[in-house]
């Protein structure tokens, strides 16, 4: 029997060699870190990965990332072990296999959602909807939207692995330090637009326009999380995907 995959995840190495320059004494409490795009380069990490690398460190309690201003050392490294779980999976790498699956999932939704699935996916949109005015910004319905997506596959094991990944991100504390950025509902109302868009779609029974309304909605989410962890830059590296892999027909544009 072959034994288990092993896979390493490189943000934990990231941020081990941050504080060992922090260590090193390359800066001192209250100092400003060097640029996020100069300290990818110097690492030769892409800024995805070093802004998870930095997640960790703010978790430590090592650095506060200063939104606009840069990230700042707030208490140097005692020796000990380390706070945080290196076997977190990081945010953007989580999004990565989020946008992979469920665009998919929704190209195949479209063809076996029922009528029943179209109701309940309305009435989770209702929810969120009023959430949104009262500026709720819990996630629960969010994911009950996802999950619904996936169960209208009729298939279990695709559902199933979505609900993987949305406990996964549940009990990421990584996760839940990116997210304490997000204050603005504005992100909240784009986000509820793209899920009408995705709604729509399975409306129409259409599974191109389908994955690409999945797809866009969640390239807008991680854009939105990069651009909340850019602390020092308005532009941000694209990462491993373009924002749109789908040409649609000219008919599906219009529509």
């Amino acid at each position: 029997m072959n034994p288990p995959l092993s896979i390493s995840r490189r943000y934990p190495e990231v941020a081990a060699e941050l504080r060992q320059m922090i260590s090193n004494g390359n800066f001192a409490v209250g100092d400003k870190m060097p640029a996020e795009r100069h300290l990818a380069e110097l690492l030769d990490v892409s800024r995805a990965l070093l802004r998870e690398a930095l997640i960790m460190l703010e978790i430590q309690g090592l650095v506060e990332v200063r939104q606009g201003s840069g990230v700042y050392i707030i208490r140097l490294p005692d020796g000990g072990t380390p706070k945080g779980d290196d076997s977190d999976i990081g945010p953007f790498e989580l999004m990565q296999a989020r946008q992979v699956l469920e665009s998919s999932i929704a190209e195949v939704a479209a063809l076996t959602v029922t009528k029943t699935d179209i109701e309940a996916l309305q009435r989770i949109l209702q929810i969120q909807e009023q959430e949104v005015q009262e500026g709720i910004t819990d996630y629960s319905s969010d994911e009950q939207f996802h999950l619904r997506v996936a169960q209208a596959t009729q298939n279990s094991v695709l559902a199933e692995s979505v609900n993987r990944l949305w406990l996964q991100r549940r009990g990421s504390p990584m996760w839940e330090q990116l997210h304490r950025h997000i204050t603005n509902t504005t992100y909240w109302r784009r986000w509820l637009d793209d899920h009408r868009a995705v709604l729509n779609a399975l409306k129409r029974k259409d599974p191109v326009a389908a994955k690409h309304a999945m797809w866009q909605h969640l390239e807008n989410v991680r854009e939105t999380l990069l651009l909340l962890s850019d602390v020092d830059a308005p532009e941000f590296d694209g990462y491993l995907f373009r924002s749109l892999p789908i040409t649609l027909p000219k008919s599906e544009e219009k529509a």
